[in-house]
């Protein structure tokens, strides 16, 4: 057994049935499935069943402890040479394993990551998050862009790593918060070699209206926080833009009343801004329409972000007052 895939699952029954529906489809196929229920109310089980004669799959059901100890339950339960994670809310191309195999052969990597990208099924908002989420306009590109402003390090959504490195590190730290990103670090401290595979990605659906991605994304910022209370040299000044995002309207309004330039100056820079992402995501092929969804997506995005980062932020202070 080459690869064993490790997907936590939480309420998410139909999410799971398209995910399964796609691994059928791989034409690399060494692989076993292990479905974690994380103490889910809306269970899995019968959909699972519909695959035990299309997939190697086994079905674990848990009390709820989070995502990040439940790929661990299935790390100490899996078989394969290699771990996959993937999130259940993600759609795999058919062509993934054959990819990350043939990359893995060539480069001796011990850690993977790859990208996300939005399925031709994608409504208009889930285009539109996809975007925010993947923009070099937003997020730098760190999420699985050639060219980012950091250091690319795999997310859970879209990451593996080999059996060893499990043995070495014991998986995750913690099972919230960030815990994918402290568990790549951790990764790369220990001595393994971490690769971006570019064309591993993955159709990752994410949330599906604005109020569940504000809410998402606001819990990332927190997170981005909390990785800085195991790894303070961590947190750059790249992490900050978004709390800047937010406190530069305050900032600006402010300044109107002092220096009406200065003041109109910065706030000219959010229409300006927003101008960018419209002709950039006009670029990337997207519709008029959803462009205009992208502009509110990346808004929400970058104002979500910030203030969950200033709120960890300023519990964290506390903590150490």
């Amino acid at each position: 057994m080459v690869y064993s895939v490790i997907v936590p699952v939480f309420n998410r029954p139909e999410e799971t049935d398209e995910l399964l529906n796609s691994l059928t489809r791989q034409s690399f196929n060494d692989f076993e499935v292990l479905i974690i229920e994380d103490g889910s109310d809306n269970r899995c089980d019968k959909i699972v069943d519909k695959y035990r004669d299309l997939l190697n799959i086994r079905y674990f059901y848990k009390e709820n402890s989070g995502q990040g100890y439940s790929r661990n339950y299935g790390f100490e339960r899996a078989k394969g040479d290699y771990f996959v994670v993937f999130d259940s809310d993600c759609l795999i191309p058919a062509h993934y394993f054959a990819i990350v195999n043939r990359e893995l052969r060539r480069t001796g990597a011990d850690c993977w990551g790859g990208p996300d990208r939005a399925h031709a099924s994608f409504n208009p908002v889930q285009r539109a998050i996809n975007y925010a989420m993947t923009s070099p306009f937003t997020t730098g590109g760190i999420r699985g862009r050639k060219r980012s402003l950091e250091k690319f390090r795999p997310r859970s959504f879209n990451m593996g790593i080999s059996r060893e490195v499990y043995e070495k590190t014991g998986g995750y730290r913690i099972t919230r918060m960030g815990e994918d990103i402290e568990f790549s670090i951790r990764i790369e401290k220990a001595g393994f070699k971490s690769i971006l595979i570019p064309d591993a990605y993955v159709y990752h659906k994410r949330r599906t209206d604005f109020g569940q991605f504000y809410r998402q994304l606001h819990f990332f910022g927190r997170a981005r926080i909390n990785i800085s209370r195991f790894y303070p040299d961590e947190l750059k000044g790249v992490h900050l833009l978004p709390a800047l995002f937010i406190l530069g309207i305050p900032a600006g309004i402010i300044l109107l009343t002092i220096s009406p330039l200065l003041g109109g100056s910065l706030l000219l820079l959010y229409p300006v801004y927003a101008a960018l992402l419209l002709l950039h995501s006009q670029m990337e092929g997207e519709k008029l329409a959803t462009s205009f969804l992208a502009i509110s997506a990346a808004f929400i995005q970058l104002s979500a972000y910030g203030i969950g980062m200033m709120e960890e932020l300023s519990k964290k202070n506390t903590e150490s007052g």
